[in-house]
Formats: structure tokens, C-alpha cells, sequence
């Protein structure tokens, strides 16, 4: 599926940039975990990871051999 430019940069800054997201998804619980947890779906990189990945924020991307 193809995605616009602005939704993958917007993936793309929430899976390696974002500080609270990839925190969240490198402890996979705690605090910052939970928070994603609520944000994504108010934010909108967090959304946008979502439909550029197919999981939510707060999970990790399965990384393709």
C-alpha cells in the first residue's frame, strides 16, 4: 500500500527519533510504554506509524531478513 510522503516522514520520525516512542518500544512496559499506549491515538506520528507499519506505536516493527 502506498503511502504519502508526509505520513511515512511522519512514521519515520516516531519509530527512530520520536524519544518517548522508541523508549517505550525498547523496555516494551513501564511508564513511557503506557503513555504511548495513550497518545497514539492523538498523535499524529504515532498514527502515522501505524498505518505505515501495521502495528501500533507501541510495538516493534518486525525487521524483514
Amino acid at each position: 500500500m502506498a503511502h504519502g510522503k508526509i505520513t511515512e516522514s511522519l512514521a519515520g520520525f516516531c519509530k527512530d527519533t520520536c524519544p518517548v516512542c522508541t523508549r517505550a518500544r525498547e523496555n516494551g512496559s513501564g511508564v513511557l510504554y503506557n503513555i504511548v499506549k495513550v497518545e497514539e491515538h492523538v498523535c499524529p506520528m504515532c498514527r502515522s506509524y501505524k498505518k505505515v507499519y501495521g502495528v501500533p506505536a507501541h510495538e516493534k516493527v518486525e525487521e524483514k531478513a
